[in-house]
């Protein structure tokens, strides 16, 4: 007699969203660094777009971690997922550090 159990993590879909908001300002982020890297943008206007993409990035970030700290459900589903000491936004944080 075989028994399978299945566990199903629980999702909070205002993480989720808060999830997608954060990875289209890091893509945001991303396209401005390159067109800038690519075309060699000099003036004001140029690095201050930049600056605004990477500050839209930082504070969708901050939102992000700060929901997940103080989420009764995303830490449920952290611990579930055997990840008390990492979550989603960490992981998006590491992958922006790395381009």
């Amino acid at each position: 007699m075989n028994h399978q159990f299945s566990v199903e993590t629980p999702v909070c879909t205002e993480q989720q969203r808060l999830l997608a908001e954060c990875q289209k300002a890091l893509e945001i982020w991303n396209e401005h660094r390159a067109e800038f890297c690519q075309f060699r943008f000099i003036g004001r206007e140029a690095g201050d777009e930049l600056l605004r993409s990477q500050a839209k990035y930082a504070r969708a970030y901050t939102v992000l971690q700060n929901h997940e700290r103080n989420c009764s459900l995303c830490q449920l589903a952290s611990r579930m997922a055997g990840r008390d000491s990492e979550n989603s936004s960490d992981t998006l944080f590491d992958n922006a550090m790395r381009i």
